[in-house]
């Protein structure tokens, strides 16, 4: 087994000690198991990037030089570090351990996924022409930092329907995540799009070609653009907003996991 799916191994497994400490604190009210917790996720993501390091060293071994950003294994693995990413920068904002919980399964559920699934291809693959290009690292970067948040706002979303006392945060808490998350996620959605038309342009001739997973990006972004239009211009909040974030990221898995598995297209590379 290469050194990085070894590396990446243990970081699932850390992955899975997160989800754990969550399930003893809310057992046990220990503020201090919340706090060793952020210390666990905060090595976790340490050791997760430099498993990424590692399989991109190795892959300039085998003679194929690129990020690992190119198939579907490798954009599990970096999806999870995003979410990772994305609480430790939101974590001020996110004094709420039943969201970092769902968070952290979340995040494990990609990277379990990655390692477990034996149809996904774990190995170093030659990029194919198209993906060939310095473009991959900034348009796949800023795709894949919006979907983590756009899964915090939808987890807040779906905790807004249901109150139970003295784990799931407020309402106007959950709103205002919701909103923060979502103003994190748009502009970078936005910056993914423009790149990946400025990358179609460089590799195919053509800045839009109403590919599948083009159609449901823009899609998706609509889904956000009309969220924050219902909230600054119409004063939308409670529920509606809520249904929103969740049908925004519904949208979102579907442009990740759909748009490769059912509709194909030029992007079917995604689930190599």
């Amino acid at each position: 087994m290469a050194l990085n799916n070894q590396i990446l191994g243990i970081v699932t497994l850390l992955y899975v000690c997160i989800f754990l400490m969550h399930l003893v604190f809310f057992a046990t009210k220990k503020e201090k198991v919340y706090g060793a917790m952020w210390l666990v996720l905060y090595a976790t993501f340490g050791l997760h990037s430099v498993g990424l390091i590692v399989r991109w060293i190795e892959s300039y071994k085998l003679g194929l030089g690129h990020a690992p950003l190119s198939n579907f294994y490798e954009s599990l693995i970096f999806f999870s570090w995003c979410i990772a990413l994305v609480l430790i920068v939101m974590r001020k904002k996110l004094k709420a351990p039943i969201i970092t919980a769902f968070a952290a399964f979340v995040a494990l559920f990609f990277i379990g996924y990655a390692s477990l699934a034996p149809s996904v291809e774990k190995g170093i693959q030659p990029l194919i022409p198209a993906l060939q290009s310095n473009w991959l690292h900034v348009h796949v970067f800023t795709c894949f930092i919006a979907y983590a948040a756009f899964a915090i706002s939808f987890i807040c979303g779906i905790f807004y329907m249901f109150q139970w006392k003295n784990i799931i945060p407020p309402k106007d808490t959950l709103e205002e995540i919701t909103y923060q998350s979502i103003m994190v996620g748009f502009p970078m959605l936005t910056a993914g799009i423009l790149t990946g038309a400025v990358w179609a342009h460089y590799a195919w001739g053509s800045y839009w070609s109403w590919d599948p997973k083009e159609t449901w990006s823009l899609i998706t972004w609509i889904v956000y653009a009309l969220f924050l239009h219902a909230r600054f211009t119409r004063g939308w909040k409670g529920k509606r907003i809520a249904v929103l974030a969740i049908i925004g990221f519904g949208s979102v898995i579907f442009t990740y996991f759909g748009v490769n598995f059912i509709l194909a297209g030029l992007h079917s590379y995604g689930a190599s």
